[in-house]
């Protein structure tokens, strides 16, 4: 469509958005685990307690010790926001999802710190995000084939 105002052209352009379901599905299973996460911090926030006792490496132990548990309501907290907004970028679609995507795998990547008892969960979900991550870089990047 095009506009002209004060003798200049502009075209408005449509920017589609869609979500995949890959994208639909672990963008709502995050909002689910925010909400999981502020029902921890309302009953008791000292459940992370002990959560990094089997970390991989010595300064996530006393990271998580020394900063983490010094505050756990408001590390909680800052957890589910981030839960929220990787959620919520999956579910917008298009090129926000791509950053949902890159954030969800770092995530878990990061997960794996805290101990061999992790890899448990975050082997399998990788194997299932990365291959569903490709899928939608694939389908959103501009100029892919689709």
């Amino acid at each position: 469509m095009s506009v002209d105002v004060a003798g200049a052209v502009v075209t408005e352009r449509v920017v589609e958005r869609r979500t995949s379901t890959g994208a639909a599905v672990v963008g709502c299973f995050y909002l689910v685990m925010a909400g999981v996460h502020l029902g921890i911090v309302a009953v008791d926030p000292t459940t992370y307690d002990g959560f990094a006792d089997h970390a991989l490496l010595g300064f996530v132990q006393t990271g998580w010790a020394e900063v983490v548990m010094a505050a756990p309501a408001v590390w909680g907290l800052l957890l589910m926001a981030g839960e929220i907004t990787l959620g919520v970028l999956l579910l917008l679609g298009g090129r926000p999802a791509l950053v949902g995507w890159a954030a969800v795998i770092v995530f878990h990547l990061l997960l794996m710190l805290f101990g061999w008892w992790v890899w448990l969960w975050s082997v399998p979900a990788l194997a299932v995000l990365v291959p569903l991550a490709l899928h939608d870089v694939r389908s959103i990047r501009p100029g892919a084939p689709r």
